[in-house]
């Protein structure tokens, strides 16, 4: 059975940075494209950034120089490195194997002072 365990969100000052961290268990990542999404309240989930199995990065307009994804396939893990974080940043940023359509269970970005 895949699970996807997701770590990393908080409270952050404008300006600030986040890292996440999502962990797959039950199959190896090495070989699946990953992406990181978020959804703010009362909007629709929205794609922020994926990384193919190659190493081929892609990023939503708003976040291109403020965030990176990466991986470490050692891990089996996926990480997004925000920074410079604006309270538009504010939502609940899930995981997704893509390939396998199978979602982490979210955590919370809040960006305030």
């Amino acid at each position: 059975q895949v699970r996807i365990g997701q770590s990393g969100g908080g409270l952050v000052q404008p300006g600030g940075s986040l890292r996440l961290s999502c962990v797959v268990s039950g199959t190896a990542i090495s070989t699946l494209g990953m992406g990181w999404y978020r959804q703010a309240s009362g909007n629709q989930r929205d794609l922020v950034a994926t990384i193919t199995s190659g190493g081929s990065l892609n990023y939503v307009d708003s976040v291109k120089g403020r965030f990176t994804i990466s991986r470490d396939n050692a891990k089996n893990t996926v990480y997004l490195q925000m920074n410079s974080l604006k309270p538009e940043d504010t939502a609940v940023y899930y995981c997704k194997v893509l390939a396998l359509g199978l979602w982490g269970q979210g955590t919370q970005v809040t960006v305030s002072s």
